[in-house]
């Protein structure tokens, strides 16, 4: 079986941390599997692509402009002639858009889409509009999360037949916690028995972070050894590190950029905090579970069908710094319910979100248009 994965990428984030994932997995199933990468020339993702070519998954980088850029059609079709798949894989929108246009084009029999998101413009009634088309050129739908298969009902008009949930699944790599919580530490120049709270995300509105400073902020003077550790980058950096000095926790508020060794920054980590406003699945949870960190997250979308409430973590209601604050400071002063969370929270990944769960549910969902 040949499979081609398409999705346009400007960074490696949710969606691309779970093709790094899946696309070597499967290929060590048996399937011949490749990716179409669409990106800006201006900015390649030269990291997602060595690290699939590594894994003896071939990459196809074409070149999209802009985000109306209907030549982009052609040279998907032009790959897709010459590879000859049984299914196209599409993920994103873009990938969406001129993926499935160029697939049926190419007379591929099979296109499947994964859904990672219920973003708000997805709720307009022109893009509701076009999901409508796009589901009725779509043979089948992967949602991450039953929160994801929902939305994709309710808003873009997709029929429930279509839809498959797969959570996404992550290899459980334990870094050692003692070695990394030195690091960091030592990193910062703070002291070893430092309580560090960490966020690790893309710095824009989705991800709530002004709300956990300004929850930080409220609970720092009780805690005078804890500290905040942002990795990510975006656009509201800027504001967010002028937020921090409003609230005059600058000196303990540590904004580190993009970070490559994120299973290091989480072992590192007390605790996680996750205030989104929304959130398809949250591959950082998972993240964040595997090295026994407990999380307090936002009660939307997905987040609860991954942390559960009382036992792997917390979860507050969105924007609400005083629910923010008091679970903090539950945490906080409870280090053994902090390692009980985490433990569970590890199991859990195992369980429940394991790369071999997340394979065979997707070869199963192939093997519905195929003969495997």
């Amino acid at each position: 079986m040949k499979v081609v994965h398409i999705i346009k990428a400007t960074r490696i984030s949710g969606a691309e941390r779970h093709l790094l994932i899946l696309l070597p997995a499967l290929r060590m199933r048996g399937v011949e599997v490749h990716l179409i990468l669409l990106e800006d020339p201006a900015h390649p993702v030269d990291e997602m692509a060595a690290e699939l070519t590594e894994a003896d998954v071939p990459v196809w980088r074409i070149p999209i402009y802009r985000h109306s850029d209907v030549r982009v059609i052609g040279r998907i079709r032009h790959v897709l002639r010459t590879l000859r798949p049984d299914i196209v894989h599409t993920h994103l929108i873009h990938a969406d858009l001129y993926g499935m246009a160029a697939a049926r084009l190419a007379r591929v029999g099979t296109v499947i889409s994964s859904r990672h998101n219920d973003d708000n413009f997805r709720r307009l009634l022109p893009v509701r509009i076009f999901h409508r088309l796009l589901w009725w050129m779509t043979n089948s739908g992967i949602a991450i999360s039953q929160a994801i298969a929902r939305f994709c009902i309710e808003v873009e008009g997709a029929p429930a037949r279509k839809i498959t949930t797969i959570y996404y699944g992550l290899p459980l790599k334990v870094v050692d916690r003692k070695t990394a919580r030195s690091a960091l530490r030592d990193e910062l120049g703070l002291a070893p028995d430092t309580l560090l709270i960490g966020m690790v995300c893309r710095l824009i509105e989705q991800k709530g972070v002004v709300y956990g400073l300004r929850a930080f902020a409220r609970i720092a003077p009780q805690f005078p050894t804890a500290q905040f550790v942002i990795a990510g980058d975006g656009l509201l950096r800027g504001k967010l590190e002028a937020e921090a000095q409003t609230l005059g926790v600058q000196d303990r508020v540590h904004f580190l950029g993009w970070r490559s060794d994120t299973p290091s920054i989480m072992a590192a980590l007390d605790l996680l905090l996750m205030p989104s406003l929304w959130e398809g699945f949250g591959l950082v949870l998972l993240e964040a579970m595997a090295q026994t960190v407990p999380i307090i997250g936002s009660g939307v979308s997905a987040i609860p069908e991954v942390v559960l409430e009382g036992e792997t973590g917390r979860l507050v209601p969105p924007r609400d710094i005083g629910a923010l604050a008091a679970a903090l400071t539950e945490l906080l002063t409870d280090e053994a319910g902090r390692r009980h969370m985490g433990l569970m929270g590890q199991d859990r990944v195992e369980t429940v979100f394991s790369v071999e769960q997340m394979v065979e549910q997707t070869l199963a969902l192939y093997g519905r248009f195929t003969s495997l």
